[in-house]
């Protein structure tokens, strides 16, 4: 049963979120506001497009939901098989889904720290560069320059 409704849940979220879906969506619409003036703009026929709606909203909820959790399950497997395979990694990060909020932000705090560190040390490695260069540059000019003079007291 789970694996019917997995695969019938991934073919209709892929169904209802096509451009032909949204294609059929605006002609629907059009239709029924086309059809208002025949119906005299009435109670019952405002009655079709709302209940229509909402019907096809509630179940496609559910759809896009199941396909959402299981994009995140496998999204999930994924990196933890990244974390698994690298070796420096701490592989108790494997398990951070059961976290508290208060570990969870201590993590982030600690992972802030280190992308902080590696955006200083980007910062010195391209200062560095500049100086170099910049150190490169005004030496071809004097190289350049001292040529020049060379080949005027000549």
């Amino acid at each position: 049963m789970n694996d019917v409704f997995r695969q019938f849940a991934r073919i209709a979220a892929d169904a209802v979120g096509s451009p032909a879906a949204f294609l059929l969506g605006v002609a629907v619409t059009l239709i029924w506001a086309g059809t208002g003036s025949f119906f005299h703009y009435s109670d019952s026929w405002q009655l079709v497009i709302n209940s229509g709606t909402s019907v096809a909203t509630f179940l496609i909820v559910f759809l896009i939901q199941n396909t959402q959790n299981r994009d995140a399950k496998v999204m999930q497997l994924k990196l933890d098989e990244l974390i698994r395979a690298v070796k420096p990694a701490r592989t108790e990060l494997v398990q951070m889904e059961s976290l508290t909020d208060a570990q969870l932000e201590e993590l982030r705090r600690e992972f802030q720290s280190c992308r902080d560190e590696a955006s200083n040390n980007l910062k010195r490695l391209e200062e560095s560069r500049s100086r170099r260069l910049r150190s490169a540059a005004s030496t071809e000019i004097e190289n350049h320059s001292g040529t020049q003079q060379g080949d005027l007291i000549q």
